[in-house]
């Protein structure tokens, strides 16, 4: 399937975040399929609070296109969006967003809220759920354990 192939290309981003000590999170924006952005979270690297996977591949897309209108375009997100990155999905156009993991605490495309889907905006994004949930959850969960380890090993 099409869908996963992509949301496969999302945990590639994902692990190279992983790689380098950020918290796993990939995303990967695909035009008439095409990738035609790409990045993962960079938040811990640039002490920046929005290079979140989603800006950082939104930025990536526009600049591809020559465009900040991204209408027809899919991202694939191995984590639920935050508001933050659900507002820049709105406004860039994208049509559908297929995300992996749920975020009960900060996820706004169907756990807090769904932003996405809020017709009193002038635009709204079709979604689906848990594509390859189970890949997502685990990566981050495992991110998560290790990191809880290493901050107890620090403290003995």
């Amino acid at each position: 399937m099409e869908q996963d192939f992509f949301m496969q290309q999302a945990l590639e981003e994902a692990k190279k975040a992983r790689e380098i000590g950020e918290v796993p999170i990939g995303a990967v924006v695909v035009l008439d399929g095409e990738i035609i952005g790409r990045a993962h979270n960079l938040r811990e690297t640039t002490q920046n609070a929005v290079t979140h996977a989603e800006l950082l591949a939104i930025e990536d897309a526009c600049k591809h296109q020559n465009s900040w209108r991204l209408s027809g375009a899919e991202l694939y997100v191995t984590l639920e969006p935050c508001p933050m990155c659900s507002g820049a999905i709105l406004l860039s156009r994208i049509d559908k967003v297929y995300y992996g993991a749920k975020d009960p605490k900060a996820g706004t495309a169907g756990s807090l809220m769904n932003l996405l889907q809020d017709d009193r905006f002038n635009h709204t994004c079709k979604v689906e759920a848990g594509l390859l949930e189970v890949e997502s959850s685990a990566m981050l969960k495992s991110f998560f354990r290790e990191l809880r380890k290493r901050k107890k090993k620090n403290r003995s």
